[in-house]
């Protein structure tokens, strides 16, 4: 018998780490093609960040935090087939993470990957179908093309690095330490550029023969939009993460069209429901076959529940490698 009510964090106001504060709910029930799940791990990601700064979260959602989730279905909604009570699961979310109970919709539901564990599981949906839909279905990388990943260390970052090598692709990234670097080519990159030491556009045009990057996918706002033009192949495509409120986009205008680029940038959470639903059908064909073996999420470290804010302070310090995890009842 499920309790009546549950611990969640919640944004007690717009601010830093310390505005996320523990609060109780009512334990949420499943609508009908919604699972409810009793959560052991739950992500943190920038956009978790982005909503405490706001102090809220879109219109329409949940007010608590968190947009990935692992854990044990433990109730389900009128017409869901394809879960149970006591199935394990990971699921990407629209908020409500940062719970002992959350709500997922069916098709955005993940098995367990064969081998993993809840914490490893937690890691995934997020990043992993960010990437997908940036890399692949809005970049349309292909096997032979050369990929520039800013921030390879991160979240997002490690898993973009590893599926392109899984789809034949070839990488560059940049990240801002040597041990980040370091990381990035153990995932794969042909080469790891520190942008605290090197200019970037020239090691890209070395390491690819003076081709550039057929895609880039950048999580540092419109800081590097002259210079991501420069390194950009002809017919190239910019994909834009994590810009943030108050990012800007500047950059010559005769450049985009001297390369015939595409520059865009994309929200996971903000796409319709069928956009991800689709995001996770090709996971379910093309990656999830792999995981365990040449795609593997990186754990930076796990806090507990109720050290949620000292979780953002580290994400926003930009020191973690990989995944940020939250323990709820691992």
């Amino acid at each position: 018998m499920l309790p009546a009510t549950m611990t969640t964090i919640l944004i007690a106001r717009a601010g830093g780490p310390e505005v996320l504060q523990p609060a109780t709910r009512p334990v949420p029930q499943p609508d009908a093609g919604q699972v409810l799940i009793k959560v052991a791990y739950a992500g943190v990601n920038r956009h978790d960040c982005g909503q405490r700064n706001r102090g809220h979260g879109p219109a329409g959602a949940t007010d608590i935090p968190g947009l990935e989730v692992a854990g044990e279905v433990v109730a389900t909604g009128a017409g869901v087939t394809r879960w149970k009570p006591g199935d394990r699961a990971c699921a990407l979310v629209n908020g409500g993470g940062y719970a002992q109970y959350c709500i997922a919709a069916e098709p955005l539901t993940l098995p367990i990957p064969a081998g993993f564990d809840l914490k490893q599981a937690a890691a995934l949906p997020e990043a992993l179908l960010t990437a997908w839909l940036n890399v692949f279905m809005l970049g349309r990388l292909k096997s032979g093309d050369w990929l520039l990943v800013h921030g390879g260390s991160s979240g997002v970052g490690t898993m973009a690095i590893q599926l392109a090598r899984l789809e034949g692709a070839n990488v560059v990234a940049t990240a801002g330490s040597a041990a980040k670097c370091a990381v990035c080519e153990k995932l794969g990159a042909s080469r790891a550029i520190n942008y605290r030491e090197a200019d970037f556009v020239a090691g890209v045009k070395e390491a690819t023969g003076g081709h550039g990057a057929d895609v880039i996918l950048d999580m540092a706002g419109g800081t590097y939009a002259t210079k991501n033009l420069e390194a950009l192949a002809m017919d190239g495509r910019v994909l834009h993460l994590s810009g943030g409120e108050s990012a800007e986009f500047r950059a010559p205008l005769s450049a985009i069209m001297s390369r015939r680029a595409v520059v865009s940038g994309s929200q996971l959470r903000a796409s319709a429901l069928a956009v991800k639903i689709e995001i996770v059908r090709q996971m379910r064909e093309r990656v999830w076959p792999h995981l365990g073996t040449r795609v593997t999420p990186i754990v930076d470290s796990i806090m507990p529940l109720a050290q949620a804010s000292a979780a953002h302070a580290r994400m926003e310090s930009s020191v973690h490698i990989g995944k940020i995890l939250l323990e709820v009842a691992g």
